[in-house]
């Protein structure tokens, strides 16, 4: 089934990333995302779910995170209040179950997108711990005996920061895409969303000056496309000349760097020039 996702208003996506997207819907797999912080993935599930007119179910995943958490969380804590102050039927067990991301989409009379946001986050033994559910599309739940089955195969999209290393009998089930950094040209078409109007020339200089930062060796944290947006967008409230973003010094270096030693690194370069 061909999605012809081909992006928002507000989401510039890539033929490539978009063709991942149909192969992931087609073969009804998981689509992980990789790629460094700021090029989007995130966004993607939000924007599919948006074009295609679907429900998101978002998932963020921490540290302390389990798999089971996504599927439904038995409540014991509630039911033992009101065991002990006597508010409602504690015998229904089924009162106490609270479905999660992926339980909720099972459930849902259409089909839905579901974001399994960063997931190397959590322990290794995470990814393994969804692979039954993820290719049956159903699970049980112990404390009723109910078995819950997808009714439409939400579209799940997973993303990765590279924090951990993933199992490989995880990514087998996977579509994978990394998502490369935009280049001039696509960036430009991205700045071109959120400042529709913005001066060719201050666009150009900003690009020049966010390209040749981000090429800087030794930067823990290289600017990010967001960064660039809100860089540019404090250029403009400013009434900053373009002329001066091909200087010695940015202006608003603290939009762009979000890590002290990068911000001390670049002053101690520009103090040897």
């Amino acid at each position: 089934m061909a999605t012809n996702f081909k992006g928002t208003d507000d989401y510039i996506v890539s033929d490539e990333l978009a063709r991942s997207v149909d192969v992931a819907m087609h073969l009804g797999r998981p689509l992980l995302l990789k790629g460094e912080p700021g090029t989007g993935k995130t966004l993607l599930a939000v924007n599919l779910a948006k074009a295609m007119t679907m429900t998101l179910e978002r998932w963020q995943v921490k540290s302390t995170t389990k798999a089971a958490e996504g599927l439904y969380v038995y409540d014991t804590v509630r039911r033992l209040h009101d065991s002990r102050f006597g508010e409602g039927d504690v015998s229904d067990i089924r009162r106490y179950i609270d479905m999660g991301p992926l339980g909720r989409a099972f459930k849902s009379d259409a089909r839905t997108v579901v974001l399994i946001d960063e997931v190397d986050k959590a322990d290794l033994e995470f990814p393994n711990d969804l692979l039954h559910e993820i290719d049956t599309m159903s699970f049980t739940i112990p404390e009723t005996g109910e078995t819950v089955t997808a009714q439409h195969r939400p579209v799940v999209i997973i993303t990765s920061n590279n924090e951990k290393e993933l199992p490989d009998a995880f990514l087998r089930r996977c579509v994978f895409h990394f998502i490369e950094f935009p280049d001039r040209d696509m960036m430009q078409r991205i700045v071109r969303v959120h400042h529709p109007d913005v001066e060719e020339k201050l666009l150009a200089n900003a690009l020049e000056a966010f390209y040749r930062l981000r090429a800087v060796d030794g930067l823990r944290k290289p600017p990010s496309t967001s960064e660039l947006i809100d860089w540019i967008s404090a250029l403009r409230h400013s009434g900053i000349s373009e002329a001066k973003l091909l200087g010695a010094g940015l202006p608003f270096l603290g939009t762009l760097l979000k890590k002290e030693q990068d911000v001390e690194m670049l002053s101690r370069r520009r103090g040897r020039a």
